[in-house]
């Protein structure tokens, strides 16, 4: 798929489901989740076998993953077209100023337009600056739509 000096991605497969649970439980705990590798693997069995595309980035001298995106397709009515949706990225700390959330960034817009995918969205927190940064440097823009959500607990 991409590559850089350091690092490459490609999609995720069951395979490295077992490394994959471990990412996405950090993943989960950056965000304040209590850590659970069930639940986390799975989740991801299904999200594998289902409804989405995961990129990992594989740091190419230990072949160890160093950070991962998750797109969810979905559709605007709109447009009436398909899009898809980033729903998450991450990159471990040890990783992080490296280039691997810009090679993540890049691999998804690549996914995507690859299958005829026109528009991807996504959204972050607030405060989250850094990912902004990340963002707006990889040419995405600030949407002018503010996000609801409803939660049924």
């Amino acid at each position: 798929m991409l590559e850089s000096e350091n690092f490459f991605v490609a999609e995720a497969t069951v395979e490295i489901i077992d490394e994959l649970t471990y990412l996405f439980d950090a993943y989960r705990v950056f965000y304040e989740q209590k850590s659970d590798l069930e639940g986390a693997k799975l989740f991801l069995q299904e999200r594998l076998k289902e409804d989405s595309a995961i990129l990992v980035a594989v740091y190419s001298k230990t072949e160890r993953l160093a950070g991962f995106c998750q797109l969810f397709p979905s559709l605007s009515s709109v447009s009436m077209c398909e899009i898809y949706i980033l729903n998450d990225v991450f990159v471990l700390e040890e990783y992080r100023r490296s280039g691997v959330g810009s090679l993540l960034m890049d691999a998804a817009v690549s996914f995507a337009l690859n299958r005829g995918v026109k528009r991807l969205k996504l959204q972050t927190a607030y405060d989250n600056l850094a990912a902004m940064r990340l963002y707006e440097r990889c040419g995405w823009k600030k949407g002018d739509f503010h996000t609801y959500s409803f939660t049924n607990d």
